[in-house]
């Protein structure tokens, strides 16, 4: 049986939609890939401008894509973040360290792009303004509507036999509520429109969140604030223990803010305060998207998705990548690539759409069982390989089970390293020793520094 030749659009240039832009041309499909910058990257093109609104819940605010501050490093190490067959190496120039800064991993993206030949494929300052069914009651075709800006704005539109939507997930802030919060005179910001630390030269900063970003961003700015301050939900003492970073004085999450600028914790104690950044995470935003309700995001679950990917009544047309979270992108964004490129050409066969939403009902029903709230749908259990392997089930590739498995012992022991109390983990970590004692060796794929990638 020939394979199926489709015409497809891939919204978004970043990391998963380069990767998918290779492994659907690499099944023969035509792909077009709409990028609304000037360059690729996603995510990990540093914009040094910040939004109007720098909470970002304004719907008609300039939106900048990227969220990453000026001193950004990875915290997962780069024997991570290559592909199978293209290892995230060090090249003789640039940032030699495990855990690099984020310049290093668009040079990688950038070295990907060329050595594939996809720039050929990207349109860029092409946003995406609309995608929906080109006829009502088939799914084989779909009308993608953009906007460009040479001069003088411009639309246009196509067709296409299916969409791939990339267009990652750290772009549309989420941000603690509390009483007071909108009458609080004092400065508010998303940790999305933070780059850089001297505009708090002197003040007093109140970063809200326990994550890792967060914890960056208060070292980041500590030599500079009078004084820095971090609250928060978690209650576990080891977790507080762990993660406290000297210098900044911990609490528990806010209470309520008073007008003269007093933030009250709820422990009573209460500092009074100039800027608060919420480092509370991201939402799941697809504004183009027009199905009518058959695909939708409810308290951050994008549903239905079948293993996260494929909208049972619109598959395998429509399909998402790298929705998953609390994983290490590029491994399952390539598996997952592969995938729709495999079913979209008629290679795998996809089950019935029954089948699929009762999968995907199981899976609500685990998130229940487990007790997670609905925005841990599409949170992969760290050290679990479970999702991986059963794409490469699918895919027929038994033998990156071993790799993928240790792959996620590196990512286990980031993990350890990252919740430790040492604030310089990604420096003090000998990974080169961790590795050997580990049993890698120069074979492994990701690790193989003599690794020459197949070219197109």
């Amino acid at each position: 049986m020939a394979k199926l030749r489709v015409k497809v659009a891939v919204i978004g240039a970043g990391m998963s939609g380069l990767i998918a832009a290779r492994e659907l041309r690499r099944e023969g499909h035509q792909v077009v890939v709409f990028e609304s910058s000037n360059d690729i990257g996603g995510a990990w093109l540093y914009d040094p401008r910040v939004e109007s609104d720098a909470l970002g819940l304004d719907p008609g605010r300039d939106v900048v894509h990227s969220s990453i501050y000026r001193s950004l490093r990875v915290n997962s190490p780069r024997q991570l973040m290559g592909f199978s067959d293209y290892p995230f190496v060090y090249k003789g120039s640039g940032d030699p360290r495990n855990f690099p800064g984020h310049e290093e991993v668009l040079r990688f993206l950038r070295g990907f792009a060329d050595d594939f030949r996809l720039i050929e494929l990207i349109q860029f300052g092409h946003k995406v303004v609309r995608v929906e069914p080109a006829v009502e009651g088939r799914q084989d075709q779909w009308a993608v509507e953009w906007q460009t800006r040479c001069g003088e704005a411009a639309t246009g539109m196509d067709v296409f036999e299916a969409v791939v939507v990339c267009n990652g997930k750290y772009t549309q802030p989420k941000i603690a509520e509390f009483p007071g919060r909108l009458g609080w005179q004092g400065e508010q910001l998303h940790s999305h429109n933070y780059r850089v630390p001297e505009p708090y030269k002197d003040k007093i900063v109140l970063i809200i969140g326990r994550g890792i970003s967060a914890t960056d961003i208060a070292k980041d700015i500590l030599p500079f604030a009078r004084e820095v301050h971090q609250a928060s939900r978690e209650t576990n003492p080891q977790v507080l223990t762990t993660r406290k970073l000297p210098g900044v004085f911990q609490h528990p999450m806010i209470a309520c803010a008073e007008d003269d600028g007093e933030l009250v914790f709820q422990d009573g104690s209460s500092i009074y305060a100039d800027v608060i950044i919420h480092c509370t995470g991201y939402r799941y935003h697809f504004p183009f998207l027009k199905t009518k309700g058959l695909v939708s995001v409810d308290d951050n679950r994008v549903g239905p998705l079948y293993k996260h990917i494929f909208p049972p009544s619109l598959a395998p047309q429509l399909s998402f990548i790298c929705i998953p979270y609390l994983t290490f992108p590029t491994q399952p964004s390539e598996l997952q690539s592969k995938w729709v490129a495999k079913v979209l050409s008629g290679e795998l066969v996809l089950p019935s759409e029954e089948e699929m939403m009762s999968s995907v009902q199981e899976h609500y029903q685990r998130i229940d069982e487990l007790g997670w709230p609905k925005h841990y749908t599409h949170r992969l259990e760290i050290g679990k390989c479970e999702y991986e392997k059963w794409l490469v089930d699918q895919l027929g590739h038994p033998s990156l089970e071993q790799y993928r498995e240790k792959m996620a012992l590196i990512g286990l022991e980031a993990l350890k390293f990252a919740k430790s109390s040492d604030e310089n983990w990604r420096d003090t970590w000998d990974i080169e020793k961790w590795l050997q004692e580990e049993g890698f060796d120069e074979q492994t794929p990701g690790i193989d520094l003599e690794h020459q990638p197949e070219r197109l």
